[in-house]
């Protein structure tokens, strides 16, 4: 699996490094990348991802995985990321169908 980020879709970047004499190779810059388990409320477990730092802060602004991806229209989000969303979808559905059974 590569290394990118599922939330924000950060990979690598290419570059140089530059020695003191001015040579040039080249060199790969990685995302900060943690595996991190965040609780989805809907869905009641957790989702174990691969997630950058800066990803980890923007789902804790919005507060929670499932308001993030909730709250995100689906081209902005990453294939793995939209597999969550489905999933969390039809479990707010069935539960908003079971709540309207016993109403």
């Amino acid at each position: 699996m590569s290394r990118t980020c599922i939330i924000t879709g950060r990979t690598g970047l290419t570059g140089n490094r530059v020695s003191h004499a001015n040579n040039k190779t080249k060199r790969r810059f990685q995302p900060n990348l943690q595996s991190a388990s965040l609780l989805s409320e809907i869905l009641g477990q957790t989702v174990a991802l691969k997630i950058s730092t800066r990803g980890l802060k923007t789902i804790e602004k919005n507060g929670g995985l499932d308001a993030y991806l909730l709250g995100k229209p689906n081209s902005r989000l990453t294939e793995d990321a939209l597999k969550i969303k489905k999933r969390i979808i039809k479990a707010r559905d069935r539960k908003a169908g079971t709540a309207k059974k016993t109403a």
